[in-house]
């Protein structure tokens, strides 16, 4: 789904950067983790561990890697990105740096309040993505902030009132929410927003307890099956790939044994400018001393941006992309 900052005349122009990124073998998405701080606690990530005085060196803007890499889409993420105060200016100047882009951040949504919303918005971002695992008080518990669930909703009707048209939920499939993500998707459309999901891995912090595994394979199928068929039906909740879905049944069995792509057309540039392949590696140089990645055999997680990043370019993409959050619930 497009924000109406966007029009359809703005897709072939998208697809256009797209192939010439790709032809180049540069990323197509850069994600700028702007922190590594947050005020979350969960239990899958040690983020929340970050001594405050990491600020003291995290960049000042992100503008000079923006304008060298050129990507089509920019992806704010962290640690929490709210709790840099400063965060408009980093929007505004990375903005400015790209000439055809579409700008994302990623939040657990307790600090989005609508007028932080609307500024960042009027910085210059086109699409806010809130994590949201649970529709209920299991949210709270997962990331460690009591009413964060109903906050989350209580809030997306005051962003809209205020002109933000196109929030997301950032979805990860776990061993305990199987049975939820139809739900979620159903309750997502009625709210008129979209969902990106993804797949548990432990590969943050080694915390295997939402791993899915060869227990779970025969619902995960089942999930698959619904979702592709909610998305032959209403393009554009599910924001997801069918080619990402379709290939998470083969990951939960252990079959997927692609070489992974990411770092080739997605990368993550911390807070002090240097690069990794994935969020979840180390980092390798100075996003100023550039070198292009090439595929490894890693098969430690299958993040959406691992999987997206070796999805390929079918009409059904356009067609996502296309599509409304908004109409009648599902039945």
């Amino acid at each position: 789904m497009l924000t109406s900052r966007f029009r359809p005349y703005h897709v072939p122009l998208f697809i256009g950067k797209y192939a010439w990124l790709v032809a180049r073998r540069m990323p197509v998405l850069v994600h700028f983790e702007v922190t590594l701080r947050c005020n979350a606690r969960c239990g899958f990530c040690d983020y929340w561990k970050t001594h405050p005085s990491a600020r003291d060196h995290e960049l000042t803007s992100f503008a000079d890697a923006a304008r060298f890499f050129n990507p089509m889409m920019i992806t704010f993420t962290g640690g929490e990105p709210l709790l840099r105060r400063d965060l408009e200016d980093l929007v505004r100047a990375v903005s400015s740096a790209v000439r055809l882009k579409y700008v994302a951040l990623i939040t657990h949504g307790a600090m989005l309040t609508p007028e932080r919303g609307r500024s960042l918005w009027d910085a210059g971002v086109h699409q806010f993505n809130i994590s949201l695992d649970y529709l209920d008080e299991r949210h709270d518990r997962a990331r460690g902030i009591p009413g964060l669930a109903a906050r989350i909703f209580a809030n997306i009707p005051a962003l809209q009132s205020r002109g933000i048209d196109n929030i997301r939920f950032n979805t990860v499939i776990k061993n305990d929410n199987v049975d939820q993500i139809l739900p979620l998707v159903h309750r997502a459309h009625e709210l008129g927003v979209g969902v990106n999901l993804s797949v548990y891995t432990d590969a943050k912090n080694g915390n295997a307890s939402h791993l899915l595994g060869d227990a779970h394979a025969r619902d995960v199928d089942d999930l698959i099956a619904a979702l592709l068929d909610f998305k032959r039906r209403h393009r554009g909740v599910i924001t997801s790939s069918d080619y990402y879905l379709r290939q998470i049944p083969r990951y939960v069995r252990g079959e997927l044994r692609d070489p992974c792509r990411s770092g080739i057309r997605t990368i993550h540039i911390d807070p002090v400018g240097h690069v990794k392949r994935c969020p979840d590696f180390p980092t390798d140089f100075h996003w100023r001393d550039y070198r292009r990645y090439t595929p490894i055999g890693c098969d430690a997680c299958y993040y959406a941006c691992r999987g997206e990043a070796q999805a390929p370019l079918e009409w059904s993409r356009v067609q996502d992309v296309l599509g409304s959050t908004r109409g009648a619930p599902p039945a």
